[in-house]
């Protein structure tokens, strides 16, 4: 039971940061991938789901070390609000920073990111990349994300608009297909016309959901690298994932397509349902499909030993 409350303390100060900022600044909390700090509650979600039910003794002192870290972070948060924020945003030309709402998030998950994997550190030593390696990861991930966005955005970037063509081509295919409007591509745009009128629908890389292969395959190979499972399973996971997080990214930008074409071609009111429609897809289908292998290696597991442990009948 002690060792069970050790887990609990820990990740009440892991998570002390996140509620301080979703109950004094709530209005920050987005579910868009580069409008706020909901990736904040997802980090600190998987830090939990792999933390939660372990048998771990964590020393009080261990403990008592990571409380200044959380108030440094809860520090930043309130700096925010009294000239930080205005000092990044004005550095940020300095830096040839040329979209400033992904700098000034970045920052923040790079903060997030440094503080979950120092206090991993200070609670685990180096064995916390095998005990909650997601969260930290997940944090790190999308300020790498943010920062290509800040640094590189629309088109810019050409490796990781390479792809985005051939998924509009995919998306203009499907809605002939099933006769949801009239819709053509060319290059990375594509040319709507349904029960609200025409609509011109300019499709860079975050939008067509790369961004969520980027981070699928660093909390992916995070996760895969704790389980004590022959490589060929961790190949044929990760490559499943990958084949459903493409999957979840057509369906996006699908989603995108249907909303133009049957529900409005208001930009304002598109614009809120694209800044929600990709996280509240790729997140859910992430925690899933980790769920479900962790699920059937388990199981898999528990068979194995129970083999090992019947009677040899043949003798």
């Amino acid at each position: 039971m002690l060792q069970n409350k050790s887990v609990i303390f820990a990740l009440a100060i892991l998570a002390s940061p996140v509620i301080f900022a979703l109950v004094v600044f709530p209005n920050t909390f987005s579910l868009g991938w580069n409008q706020g700090r909901g990736g904040f509650l997802f980090a600190m979600a998987f830090i939990a789901a792999e933390l939660i039910g372990l048998k771990l003794d964590i020393p009080k002192k261990r403990l008592l070390m990571i409380i200044p870290l959380a108030g440094i972070v809860i520090g930043y948060l309130i700096g925010l609000e009294f000239g930080l924020k205005s000092y990044l945003v004005s550095a940020a030309p300095s830096f040839h920073v040329l979209l400033k709402d992904s700098w000034t998030w970045m920052w923040d998950f790079i903060i997030l990111a440094a503080f979950f994997m120092v206090s991993m550190t200070v609670l685990f030593g180096k064995r916390w990349i095998r005990i909650s390696p997601a969260g930290p990861i997940y944090a790190a991930g999308t300020a790498i994300i943010l920062s290509l966005d800040a640094f590189f955005p629309y088109d810019s970037l050409g490796p990781l608009q390479y792809v985005v063509p051939y998924l509009v081509k995919l998306d203009v295919f499907l809605i002939n297909l099933f006769h949801l409007g009239m819709a053509t591509s060319h290059g990375n745009v594509m040319f709507l016309n349904g029960d609200h009128g025409p609509f011109a629908l300019q499709v860079f890389w975050p939008s067509a959901g790369v961004h969520s292969i980027i981070i699928y395959s660093l909390v992916m190979m995070a996760f895969l690298l704790k389980m004590n499972i022959p490589r060929n399973r961790k190949v044929g996971y990760f490559v499943m994932g990958v084949i459903g997080t493409i999957t979840v990214n057509v369906i996006r930008i699908l989603s995108l397509s249907i909303f133009v074409l049957k529900v409005s071609t208001n930009v304002n009111e598109f614009e809120s349902f694209h800044g929600i429609a990709g996280e509240i897809m790729f997140l859910p289908w992430l925690f899933i499909f980790l769920l479900i292998v962790t699920y059937v290696e388990t199981k898999r597991i528990k068979k194995l030993g129970a083999g090992k442990n019947e009677p040899d009948q043949s003798k």
